[in-house]
């Protein structure tokens, strides 16, 4: 029970995976809802070479 435990644990700098509907995409932020709320995330220039409509 305690390793199965260890696993489930977060720590910090630990990835989490979330999905959302993206609202908008501008040249340096994006906006995802989550649920009931939009959240603006931060996007570098390397990751808007990965988004692709």
């Amino acid at each position: 029970m305690t390793e199965n435990q260890d696993k489930n644990n977060l720590s910090v700098d630990s990835t989490v995976s979330l999905k959302g509907i993206v609202k908008a995409i501008f040249k340096d932020t994006i906006h995802v809802q989550i649920g009931g709320k939009i959240i603006t995330l931060p996007i570098s220039g390397t990751d808007s070479k990965n988004l692709s409509l």
